[in-house]
């Protein structure tokens, strides 16, 4: 299996693993607020004993990347290891090169608040390209192949008891402001997973599908995609709509819906990201929909 790593994956990978490095030492560590996985017992560690989480981070990572490779394919492999590595080079660099000063112990709101947008952000976009950083991952696949556990339990397994253990060094209100910092990261992770352009899916069923396609058409400039399908209750064969359109076009659709078929059934759906015509393709313009 040949490798096939992009410039762009690598570029992101590592701009995510400076911003994660970035939050973990100007609101986690100098404000004394716990993290999930490896990353929170590297924490731990450095509390405890002063040990430096760039090293720690390596050596925790390293016998799971010896037992993990084979979980991995080669290229989520490699920008895992850039990920890792990484995030240890830049939580070096930003402990020796003090750029500014985040102090706020007279404001943990604001410090959790900021731990989890730059941690989330962080982690949000090596996600995003492909890559990881290690640890509770590694360790979630290898529990799911050896014994079939679902990998969302297993990280939040992983991430509880590391943040109870950061109790040894933390007082109740430090571990409080931390499920904060958590709560904020995993929203954020989500925001960017998911996509900052989110829309509206539409399944119209109407005894008029071709003349409310036609005026969608028409009207909004969306197409639609017709789907064949079968009524539970009355057996009868019919046509669905499967429309797509921008938030700000819910309301037009309705009444395009409505002034052709004022008794259509119609659901409407969240849509995170959209991409293709209309929505990432505009300038070059490709009919998706027949």
């Amino acid at each position: 299996m040949k490798l096939s790593l992009k410039t762009k994956n690598i570029f992101f990978i590592l701009l995510g693993a400076a911003i994660y490095a970035f939050g973990l030492v100007n609101f986690n560590m100098t404000n004394k607020l716990a993290e999930g996985g490896i990353t929170g017992i590297t924490l731990i560690l450095y509390n405890l004993f002063h040990i430096d989480p760039a090293i720690s981070n390596i050596v925790l990572n390293v016998p799971l990347f010896i037992l993990g490779w084979r979980t991995m394919g080669k290229n989520s492999f490699i920008y895992t290891l850039i990920g890792t590595g990484g995030l240890s080079v830049f939580l070096w660099l930003f402990q020796h090169l003090t750029v500014f000063s985040f102090t706020l112990k007279n404001d943990m709101t604001l410090a959790a608040l900021f731990s989890g947008v730059f941690v989330g952000g962080g982690l949000g976009i090596i996600f995003k390209y492909g890559g990881t950083t290690g640890g509770s991952d590694i360790i979630a696949r290898l529990g799911h192949n050896a014994f079939g556990w679902s990998i969302g339990q297993i990280m939040f397994a992983i991430d509880a008891i590391v943040i109870i253990s950061s109790l040894i060094y933390l007082d109740y209100r430090q571990a409080m402001y931390t499920l904060v910092a958590v709560f904020v990261g995993a929203k954020v992770i989500d925001f960017i997973q998911k996509g900052a352009y989110s829309a509206k899916a539409a399944i119209i069923i109407s005894k008029e599908n071709q003349a409310v396609a036609d005026k969608i058409i028409k009207t909004l400039d969306r197409s639609t995609t017709i789907i064949p399908a079968k009524g539970g209750y009355t057996g009868n064969d019919v046509n669905v709509l499967y429309c797509v359109v921008a938030q700000s076009e819910v309301f037009r659709l309705k009444n395009v819906i409505r002034s052709v078929d004022p008794h259509a059934f119609v659901a409407v759906n969240d849509v995170h990201e959209v991409l293709g015509e209309g929505f990432t393709l505009d300038e070059n313009k490709n009919p998706l929909h027949d």
